[in-house]
């Protein structure tokens, strides 16, 4: 059984602009009709430049459609836009999203997206500075307050050959978008998980300060050793670029060299302790407080002042636990704060993440497989369940870390907007039918 089941028998019209990306669009081909979607492919002519349409045209339902003029109905645009399901857009260029949140119709794709009363999903894809321009932005913005659902560019290394945001998001990401617009599916929350946004969901985090940590900490053993543990950082840094692009003031303590695009704050640290000092300074003032970062639960009691060799036999290391950041997050943070932990586990994961959100004080905790295939430690992607102090239980399947960071924000501007009670609140009422 297909896992998109609303994309059967479905006429989804694929348009592929002209952007290096436009390969990626071969794939999703591929799949949609895997999943028994009826494809009707639309290319613009520079998407030519980068994918034959012979290749698209082999693997989708029908022929590759490129030209207002060039079949037997005169009115191409309007048919397609009329028998459409639903419209992607994958990749989606600068310029196509200024022509579609314009109205400016000068070609066959444009004008379907137009013509077309179905669901519009765009999947934008160019470099990091185009998709950080205002320009670009406000387009964005205009689309998605006229309902059409944006799947974000993942970050990761770009045609050019340096790393930011600007690829094209993941097959998988796109195929949830499409199956939520036909299930309807509140794509611009948690159920999609997909990091996909519509409406005025986009900004959700606008005026908020979102504190989030990456990385696995190193706890000196001498000058040259350390203990440390597998964390790469990258979905404590997929979270910070998230919640920065939801419209957030992110400040991101981490222990890894990872980018970071502009007006992120960040605060590099190394072991347990250098990250409890910076974090617990910056809480004081944020809404938000994500822990994402692998801290080492301990560290040698005594550090060697000088390097250790073998002609000195076996060390006799003494250990001892680390601060427990989340617990004194958990007892200093101010009224309303938001506070999200997570817990890498291998085995039992239920049980000790619930174990962990008891414990801790905190609004949710993120349970990661981390020895399942594909999800946690190193990976481009991940597979999480979100569990919350009021026994919310959210699943997210195995898609690209900034999804997964998409459906983590998701939970917490739910929070903030009243959507779900805190930890305090949890335990409040509790209380209150303990005494009932």
């Amino acid at each position: 059984m297909t896992p998109f089941p609303a994309l059967a028998g479905r006429r989804v019209v694929l348009g592929v602009t002209g952007g290096i990306a436009a390969y990626k669009a071969v794939e999703l081909c591929r799949r949609l009709v895997e999943a028994g979607a009826i494809v009707s492919p639309v290319m613009t002519d520079d998407a030519t430049r980068f994918v034959g349409e012979v290749t698209l045209s082999a693997l989708a339902s029908e022929p590759v459609r490129r030209s207002l003029w060039d079949g037997p109905e005169p009115i191409p645009h309007t048919r397609l836009g009329q028998g459409a399901d639903a419209v992607v857009v994958a990749p989606a260029t600068a310029r196509f999203i200024a022509a579609y949140a314009h109205g400016m119709s000068d070609d066959l794709l444009t004008a379907t997206v137009l013509a077309t009363r179905a669901p519009v999903v765009v999947c934008p894809a160019m470099h990091s500075e185009m998709w950080d321009h205002p320009a670009v932005q406000d387009n964005l913005e205009l689309l998605r307050r006229r309902g059409v659902v944006i799947v974000p560019p993942a970050q990761g290394v770009l045609a050019g050959g340096d790393v930011g945001t600007g690829r094209l998001a993941e097959t998988q990401d796109i195929l949830v978008a499409l199956h939520d617009v036909l299930t309807g599916s509140d794509v611009t929350g948690a159920a999609s998980g997909g990091g996909v946004t519509g409406g005025a969901a986009g900004r959700d985090l606008q005026g908020r300060c979102v504190l989030v940590t990456a990385g696995g900490t190193r706890e000196a053993i001498d000058p040259v050793r350390f203990i440390t543990n597998r964390s790469s950082g990258k979905q404590g840094h997929a979270l910070a670029e998230v919640a920065a692009r939801r419209g957030a003031s992110v400040v991101l303590v981490t222990t890894t060299a990872l980018p970071v695009s502009a007006g992120i704050e960040v605060v590099r640290v190394n072991s347990a302790a250098e990250m409890e000092s910076a974090v617990l300074q910056h809480a004081e003032i944020a809404d938000v407080v994500v822990m994402a970062a692998a801290v080492a639960d301990f560290r040698p009691k005594a550090p060697s002042t000088v390097k250790l060799s073998k002609s000195d036999g076996v060390p006799d290391l003494v250990l001892e636990p680390t601060p427990d950041i989340l617990s004194e997050l958990g007892r200093r943070r101010p009224a309303g704060q938001v506070l999200v932990g997570f817990a890498a586990e291998t085995h039992d994961i239920g049980a000790r993440a619930r174990a962990k959100l008891q414990a801790k004080d905190v609004d949710f905790v993120v349970a990661n497989n981390v020895a399942a295939p594909g999800s946690g430690f190193d990976h481009d992607t991940n597979a999480v369940t979100i569990l919350g102090m009021d026994g919310s239980s959210h699943e997210v399947g195995l898609r690209s870390k900034e999804a997964v960071a998409h459906a983590v924000l998701d939970t917490v501007a739910a929070r903030l907007a009243g959507g779900s009670p805190s930890a305090q609140d949890a335990d409040k009422d509790n209380t209150d039918r303990s005494k009932r």
